[in-house]
């Protein structure tokens, strides 16, 4: 999702999820319907998202034209033998808070037949969206889930090698911290602190060190990146599959090549337009976060062509700029 269009500043994104009673996955056709309408959609086995930009200054048409793409959608699937299921669904609307207080107004939506009440929160994937997109809430459960499986390391530590207790923990926590966590890019320091107080705390407990024990030597003799790191590990990864394999479609068509002002020996190692933005929350969007990472890569990272080689370059760049 790209939730803070920069082509868009003065709108706030609407994101409705629907679960059907039934697995299914809309095919072209429905796709294809839901677009006439003006709405973008996500579809995944059970689920389908629908997310149309809102207007602040004024939300009715907007919002109707909402509600009558859910109905034709509703129709839709009575047609293809499924049934959507509203006490399933979520309404949610995401902006900054100047646009948020402008809809503070829009309680409720109309989606297929039913009233939905508008919710400060909800879980999409795992991850936890709030209106304001903090993430502060999806951080808070991160790391009460991190805290938890550190703590029963902590138990069942004397009977493991140390290589045995680095595997669990970066299997069972730390991939914890790096599920989704490109998300976090520009997300407020003390979210970061949180998560970052999780990994110090992991990594005490593997190196089988007191609790006052400076983490940042730890963190570095296990070959671990600090959370900031990994978030823009994490982003400048996802920038080069897509632009390796331009997939997803809805990622790719958001990274644009920027044509060189003259050509030099690094013309081989493109750097990618970054669109103008007017607040802050735009900043965080994947068309602008993605091409301000990668163009803050050496040369050398960026004109890697292959998967492993990127990933093990990227790496060492960003341990030498965590550590030195």
């Amino acid at each position: 999702m790209d939730p803070s269009s920069p082509s868009c500043p003065s709108q706030y994104e609407s994101l409705i999820g629907f679960n059907s009673l039934f697995i299914h996955q809309l095919t072209a056709e429905g796709s294809d319907l839901i677009e006439s309408f003006g709405v973008c959609c996500h579809q995944f086995a059970d689920d389908t998202q629908l997310f149309v930009a809102v207007n602040a200054a004024d939300t009715a048409p907007t919002l109707d034209r909402l509600t009558r793409c859910s109905a034709v959608v509703q129709q839709w699937f009575l047609q293809n033998d499924l049934q959507l299921n509203a006490g399933k669904s979520d309404v949610i609307l995401l902006g900054t808070a100047v646009q948020l207080r402008s809809a503070a107004d829009v309680t409720t939506i109309d989606i297929a037949g039913s009233s939905l009440p508008v919710v400060l929160k909800l879980k999409s994937l795992g991850v936890t969206i709030d209106s304001h997109l903090h993430f502060d809430v999806h951080v808070r459960e991160v790391v009460k889930a991190c805290n938890h499986h550190t703590r029963a390391l902590r138990h069942v530590l004397p009977v493991l090698s140390d290589e045995t207790a680095q595997m669990i923990a970066c299997s069972i926590v730390g991939s914890r911290l790096d599920y989704c966590n490109a998300i976090l890019y520009g997300a407020p320091q003390s979210s970061l602190d949180k998560l970052q107080r999780a990994q110090n705390n992991l990594a005490r407990v593997v190196s089988q060190r007191s609790r006052i024990t400076d983490a940042r030597p730890l963190l570095q003799s296990l070959h671990w990146l600090p959370i900031r790191e990994r978030i823009l590990y994490k982003t400048a990864l996802l920038a080069f599959k897509t632009r390796l394999a331009s997939s997803p479609p809805y990622l790719a068509d958001l990274l644009k090549l920027r044509p060189p002002t003259r050509l030099l020996r690094s013309s081989d190692a493109p750097l990618l337009t970054v669109p103008r933005t007017q607040t802050a929350l735009a900043t965080r969007a994947f068309s602008v976060a993605a091409p301000t990472v990668w163009n803050g890569l050496p040369s050398n990272v960026r004109s890697c062509n292959l998967l492993l080689t990127f990933r093990r370059h990227l790496k060492t760049h960003y341990f030498t700029v965590a550590y030195t």
